[in-house]
């Protein structure tokens, strides 16, 4: 089969091949700890061996589901915060036309419960007034603040456009299997339900109800994107450094970070793959940002951001390295035109497909910034369809749960999250937050407050 493959040929001039195959121990002795399920955060291992055990039954009542979404919805509004609705998006917005908010395919797409900004749900009621809408609301507990009080606006609204009694016809929920508050609440309305498995954090979920079937939802083959994902579970089976890729990146991101690189940044020249870096910044970000530890994950999306932070890149601070996503076949043939007198002075380019100046650049900005200094690596995807993205989804999952481990934390909680939450809710008056209210004013009478 054509898989994902990582190029690390810019690495080695930075960190040897040798050194990097001296992790080999220890790379065999934490993918036996991670398929015998014994480390740190073992209970949440539903998603290593998912792929292969997504039956078919359920495959097809997220589609018969989708269908009927399809049917009947112009406007499609998936709610949800972090996991709950990155790798989702992420899988829509790399596979649907660049425009799809302006082309004539049902159902538009709309997220909510990802913000609390007033403005923008306003602005989301204004755009599905007058629209048949569907709702996804994602929530393990249905209690998380931003999705439920989005819940609350959109089911109110659509309660008095389709009346309370007609739930059932337009509210989907994928939720905990038999508790929580969502749980509940769709028992009491007879809604569809879709179930979060315990043992799947969200931030690895989007091969799960969570993710299929807003995916289907919008059109696309989650049986593509599942067979890709299952594919790629089988081939990062091997522990060898020399045909893991997925092992091999982890151990590289890891080298790099024990050698003073404390960002990593990943670049892509496809505006449509600015979601899938959303979802990796999170899937990262949260997985190993613990004790202190960890590198910073960040994202560009070239050429656009050549000219802004490609200065910074090229001759900033020299403690980042830099992977690359590149799609390999790209089927839009758009060729550069010629022009009579050649007055912008690129008729040398006449005949030339866009994606072969794409690449150039690619090649080019690879090149400099090696020359500036900055390790880079390239995973080579080739082509942009369900199936591949499906290998990338899995591969970045099995690389980040060995790249955490390799730091010696649990890749699958998050502890720090929680902070702010007391704190808003302390800041809201929520009953039994009482004595974080009391901390903190505490420290707001301690803080001298300085405006200019």
């Amino acid at each position: 089969m054509n898989r994902i493959e990582l190029d690390y040929s810019f690495i080695t001039d930075f960190i040897p091949e040798e050194e990097l195959f001296r992790y080999q121990p220890q790379i065999d002795s934490l993918h036996r700890t991670l398929h015998a399920k014994t480390g740190a955060g073992s209970d949440f291992l539903g998603w290593l061996d998912l792929p292969g055990n997504i039956t078919d039954d359920e495959l097809k009542r997220i589609e018969d589901t989708a269908g009927r979404i399809r049917k009947s919805a112009e406007a499609f509004i998936v709610i949800g915060i972090g996991g709950s609705y990155l790798g989702a998006r992420a899988v829509i917005e790399a596979l649907s036309h660049s425009f799809a908010g302006q082309t004539a395919e049902k159902p538009k797409i709309y997220y909510a419960g990802q913000n609390m900004s007033g403005k923008y749900l306003s602005d989301l009621l204004d755009v599905i007034r007058d629209k048949n809408c569907a709702v996804n609301v994602i929530s393990k507990s249905g209690t998380t603040t931003e999705p439920a009080l989005a819940l609350r606006l959109i089911g109110e609204t659509l309660a008095k456009k389709y009346g309370r009694q007609n739930m059932k016809d337009y509210l989907y929920a994928t939720t905990d299997a038999a508790k929580g508050a969502l749980r509940k609440m769709a028992d009491k309305e007879g809604l569809t339900t879709f179930v979060i498995s315990d043992d799947v954090g969200g931030r690895f979920s989007v091969l799960t109800p969570v993710g299929l079937l807003p995916v289907a939802a919008a059109g696309i083959s989650v049986r593509e994107l599942v067979r890709g994902a299952a594919d790629m579970m089988h081939f990062l089976n091997e522990t060898d450094l020399k045909k893991n890729p997925a092992y091999l990146y982890a151990v590289i991101r890891h080298a790099l970070y024990s050698k003073g690189k404390a960002i990593e940044i990943l670049s892509n020249f496809e505006p449509g793959l600015h979601y899938i870096s959303e979802w990796w910044k999170q899937l990262y970000g949260e997985s190993e940002g613990k004790q202190h530890k960890a590198l910073f994950t960040a994202s560009v999306d070239f050429s656009t951001d050549l000219h802004s932070m490609g200065q910074w890149i090229q001759d900033g601070v020299r403690n980042i390295f830099e992977t690359f996503l590149w799609v390999k076949k790209h089927p839009s043939g758009t060729t550069v035109p010629k022009t009579d007198d050649d007055s912008d002075g690129f008729n040398f380019l006449a005949g030339k497909t866009f994606d072969y100046v794409n690449e150039r650049a690619y090649e080019g900005v690879r090149l400099a910034h090696k020359e500036g200094q900055v390790p880079n690596m390239t995973l080579l995807i080739p082509e942009l369809n369900a199936y591949y993205l499906g290998q990338l989804i899995y591969f970045f999952e099995k690389a980040c749960a060995v790249s955490g481990y390799l730091l010696g934390i649990n890749p699958f909680d998050q502890p720090g999250v929680e902070q702010y939450k007391s704190n808003m809710f302390a800041l809201l008056d929520k009953k039994g937050y009482e004595e974080q209210t009391k901390k903190i004013t505490d420290m707001r009478g301690e803080l001298k407050t300085k405006k200019v």
